[in-house]
């Protein structure tokens, strides 16, 4: 091939080549103002859940457990147990991860509100955890919220009720404005958005459902049909959470996520416009209606599971091409893919739920420990930006890992134990299991269980340890300035 001609030859070599479009860099600028603390506020009362509901859950996996159970006056361990375990790690633990992220997204504006809101939601939390030693109260195994019938725990399931409508208030009163043209920081304060409009409507339909239920219905009916609507509303709140926290830990960890920032809005609207069904069915149906409760579910599976599965295959996908990564963020991709996986385990196994048995609890325990799994990512992503060290190492990394595997061999033993017929919510002999198989099943799902637990506690020893080195490293550097 001939060369060009010098008169062409000068303007086409001057001209630049066309950019490859890159794939949008998911992350939030994180502010350095008075907000630190307060997000550090919330993040303290996340670890504190966990330190708590970890003492809890071993008096839970041991009364399930075969032979150990025998030393345990079971039943009332179990119930207690659990419903105390339940209640911190999943309620007081999201809440106050996404207290921490509420406040690092919004203006700094209402900073009282905030604290206020914090104090509020620490001391309910305190009350709830306390309840089960200050008096008698029976335990109500009802779905999302389970509670002690104790005044101590009403009373503080109250006040932290009250916490969280004044951080949600906060949250939407101080939430960044959004233009129309969307990058991986707009969707994924959109996304965050979305999620305290979530949480506004569950407080609604708490309220809700308070005011018309039956004065003359009590008991386990009762909690079940107050705490049914707005249960269904928080799911999306945690989803979207979760949804949020991968995107942010994909990006961290180098991946280019081949989904755009208009098609991850898009996902996340999907999931905002389902939580309005929850108004609809409280003006269709009543709270205590077999239609008002299909219809939440039906909204939870569209509004959910829709969203999940795109964002969740483009981080994965975007990760399988990333580049070496740095010691700091080997954490954040174990907790990323971890998260991924046992949340995947939890809707396979929903699929195949008939009847209600051990396969149940599986199935949320899967996809519960996935969105915690995210949200520890986060906390290790976000502990540099908080004023702390950043884990690194083999026991930052290999602890989602620990945690994830014990979670893991939990549901599977579930499962197994599922399909023999063990009924949920029970405990030793309440359990019936007659056959070595129903009996190796659950012995599987305590090993699970303890092996989780000593990974939910090394996520506490990690954090605890970065920030203990960071607070060695900051008295350090001011002696050195004297």
């Amino acid at each position: 091939m001939s060369a060009l001609p010098s008169s062409l030859a000068g303007p086409l070599a001057r001209r630049p080549l066309p950019a490859v479009q890159s794939a949008p860099d998911y992350g939030l600028a994180v502010p350095s103002d008075a907000r630190l603390t307060l997000a550090r506020g919330w993040l303290w009362l996340g670890i504190a859940a966990l330190i708590l509901s970890g003492l809890f859950s071993v008096l839970l996996v041991f009364s399930r457990t075969p032979g150990v159970n025998q030393l345990l006056p079971v039943a009332d361990f179990f119930r207690v147990a659990l419903v105390v375990h339940v209640d911190l790690s999943v309620l007081v633990w999201f809440t106050a991860l996404a207290g921490m992220l509420w406040t690092l997204n919004g203006t700094a504006r209402r900073m009282a509100w905030g604290w206020l809101g914090l104090a509020l939601a620490g001391a309910g939390a305190a009350a709830m955890s306390l309840a089960p030693f200050a008096g008698p109260g029976e335990a109500i195994m009802a779905n999302y919220i389970p509670v002690l019938t104790a005044p101590l725990f009403i009373a503080g399931l109250l006040a932290f009720a009250a916490g969280v409508a004044l951080l949600v208030l906060r949250s939407l009163a101080n939430a960044p404005a959004l233009g129309l043209e969307f990058d991986g920081q707009g969707a994924l304060r959109f996304g965050l958005n979305a999620a305290a409009v979530a949480t506004a409507v569950a407080l609604l339909a708490f309220g809700w459902s308070y005011a018309v239920l039956p004065t003359d219905l009590g008991g386990k009916a009762y909690y079940e049909i107050l705490f049914w609507g707005g249960g269904h509303a928080l799911q999306f709140t945690w989803t979207l959470l979760m949804l949020v926290a991968w995107l942010w830990l994909a990006g961290a960890c180098g991946a280019r996520v081949p989904l755009s920032p208009r098609v991850t809005l898009l996902m996340f609207a999907l999931a905002l416009a389902s939580v309005f069904v929850t108004p609809y069915a409280y003006l269709a149906h009543h709270v205590a209606s077999v239609e008002h409760r299909a219809l939440l579910t039906w909204a939870m599976r569209l509004g959910g599971g829709v969203a999940i599965l795109p964002v969740g295959l483009a981080v994965v996908f975007g990760l399988w091409g990333a580049p070496r990564l740095a010691a700091a963020a080997k954490p954040l991709r174990a907790a990323l893919l971890s998260s991924v996986l046992l949340f995947a385990a939890g809707g396979v196994i929903g699929v195949f739920i008939s009847g209600s048995n051990v396969r149940i609890p599986a199935h949320y325990h899967g996809c519960i420990v996935g969105v915690t799994l995210a949200l520890m990512g986060l906390v290790y992503k976000l502990l540099p930006t908080l004023g702390y060290a950043a884990p690194q190492g083999r026991l930052a990394t290999g602890q989602p890992w620990l945690y994830a595997v014990g979670q893991l061999m939990h549901i599977v033993g579930l499962v197994w134990s599922g399909g023999y017929g063990v009924q949920r919510k029970v405990a030793g002999a309440e359990q019936v299991l007659r056959s070595p198989a129903e009996i190796a099943g659950m012995g599987l799902m305590g090993l699970g269980g303890a092996i989780a637990i000593v990974g939910g506690l090394l996520f506490v020893v990690v954090v605890l340890r970065a920030m203990r080195g960071a607070r060695a490293a900051s008295a350090t550097l001011q002696a050195a300035r004297r």
